[in-house]
């Protein structure tokens, strides 16, 4: 297995970074750019940012935190929010943004995913995908930041993505965000058998044994990690230290560059 990824997941409103539960409920954390800036010192592999409300304004406004943070931070970023177009990909992507992940704009118009990965290629397309679960046991694919129910089956989902284009998923659990009580395992496991992409799972790290599960149990390839490090419940060192404890491997910690 490839090394996982510790990915610091930081979700915008505005100018503010912010988090909830269930991506409800926000809460202002503080300044993205200086947390962004404290992550790549303290190891993070990559950046996630998503700005949060952007489906509901039908446009990406990160396109200044990112240009600031791509001067400031030297590890791969990663995009979302509103991203409806290939010329919305495009500005994100001029600002500083080395990948694209899409949503709403994918489950509304599916051949976005198959313009972007031709145009930039596949390894710049990620298709996020939050799932809540069903009462017969799958998981329903939501848009709008876990608002509107797309009528998708997301594992179905996960494997059509794959097949018109998609480098990467970012699967996110509605149920688990912000509870802080473990990764869905399940959906993990699911979708991770069901592509050959590799897969981030966001949503609900409360402790460092919820990596470990998430990688062992629903053979994640990357966790993203939010309310953990926001309140400094927990430390990127602390992670790596406890997938290594388990026999995980993870990427060396990037060489810090002064901006």
């Amino acid at each position: 297995m490839s090394r996982v990824r510790l990915i610091p997941r930081l979700d915008i409103k505005g100018p503010n970074l912010i988090k909830g539960v269930n991506l409800e409920g926000l809460r202002v954390v503080g300044d993205p750019q200086a947390f962004a800036r404290q992550y790549y010192e303290e190891g993070a592999d990559e950046l996630l940012y998503m700005d949060s409300v952007a489906s509901l304004y039908g446009r990406n406004n990160l396109t200044d935190i990112v240009r600031y943070t791509a001067e400031n931070v030297f590890i791969p970023l990663t995009v979302g929010g509103g991203v409806r177009s290939l010329d919305d990909a495009e500005r994100l992507l001029r600002s500083g943004a080395d990948k694209i992940a899409i949503n709403t704009a994918a489950t509304q118009r599916p051949e976005l995913v198959t313009e972007v990965s031709r145009h930039f290629g596949s390894q710049c397309m990620v298709l996020g995908i939050e799932a809540k679960r069903r009462g017969d046991g799958g998981w329903e694919a939501y848009t709008d930041n876990g608002r509107e129910d797309s009528g998708l089956d997301v594992v179905d989902w996960a494997r059509r993505g794959q097949d018109l284009g998609a480098g990467e998923i970012l699967l996110t659990s509605v149920d688990q965000e912000g509870t802080r009580k473990g990764f869905d395992i399940a959906l993990s496991k699911a979708v991770s058998e069901a592509v050959s992409i590799p897969v981030i799972v966001s949503g609900g790290l409360g402790h460092p044994d919820h990596l470990v599960a998430a990688v062992r149990e629903g053979a994640a390839d990357a966790v993203a990690v939010a309310h953990a490090l926001h309140y400094r419940r927990h430390g990127l060192a602390e992670l790596r230290a406890a997938a290594a404890a388990a026999g995980i491997a993870t990427r060396h910690p990037p060489e810090v560059v002064d901006a």
